[in-house]
């Protein structure tokens, strides 16, 4: 067999995410991990949703998104369970009405497949994406485009959040979260440490009367005497 078909073959699949061409060390399947599945699944949860709202406005047929869930329930094996998964959620948003914006999600398709062969081999939850399927084609074919949309969108997030949890962000407190409520209070029990308390704050630095309270006047006016001239 001639090697320009397979470097073809080799390209088409680089170019749907599947695999990695190096020049030096040739080509490699991708690797699924945490950062790979949430650029997958935010592309997905920001057209997904949106294509399966437009669907159900335009009052577009929903009978292939049947079918393939019926077929997920008589499902036999992993494979043909993950196919028809995939199958059903093309069903709801090829038929948006925007083509392009349907191409644009067949382009992930394959990099979502790879994210869901990893999660379901952690975490094998075909049943609960089964009821969930069921709850958003059963809105879909009420004609309640924002609640179909609304559970796709919670249905996709949680799948990945699961596997790929979100390192929680840090927060940044400023110098009153770090001194607390309860400062405020030192300052009535008395405390050693609230600066009133050791001098530093409301009170004179030195004692009136004393010799360096009244050389510190003379600095500020060296002949007080003038003043009652």
């Amino acid at each position: 067999m001639s090697k320009t078909p397979v470097r073809e073959a080799l390209k088409t699949l680089a170019g749907t995410g599947l695999v990695v061409m190096n020049q030096y060390k040739g080509v490699t399947v991708r690797m699924v991990d945490a950062d790979m599945a949430r650029e997958v699944y935010d592309v997905r949860l920001l057209l997904e949703p949106e294509a399966l709202r437009r669907a159900v406005r335009r009052g577009a047929s929903l009978a292939a998104a049947r079918d393939a869930l019926t077929r997920s329930d008589r499902a036999a094996d992993t494979a043909e369970r993950s196919l028809a998964n995939r199958e059903f959620h093309r069903a709801l948003y090829v038929c948006c009405g925007n083509p392009l914006l349907g191409r644009m999600l067949d382009e992930v398709r394959d990099q979502a497949a790879l994210v869901s062969a990893v999660a379901w081999a952690a975490d094998p939850s075909w049943e609960r994406e089964a009821d969930e399927h069921r709850e958003i084609l059963r809105l879909a074919l009420d004609g309640d485009a924002d609640g179909a949309a609304s559970a796709l969108h919670a249905h996709i997030a949680s799948f990945v959040q699961r596997p790929f949890p979100r390192p929680r962000e840090r927060t940044v407190r400023n110098d009153s979260d770090v001194r607390g409520p309860a400062d405020g209070a030192r300052r009535g029990r008395g405390d050693p440490r609230d600066p009133v308390r050791r001098g530093r704050v409301g009170r004179p630095r030195h004692p009136p009367g004393s010799a360096a309270s009244t050389a510190r006047r003379w600095r500020q006016d060296p002949h007080p005497e003038r003043q009652h001239r």
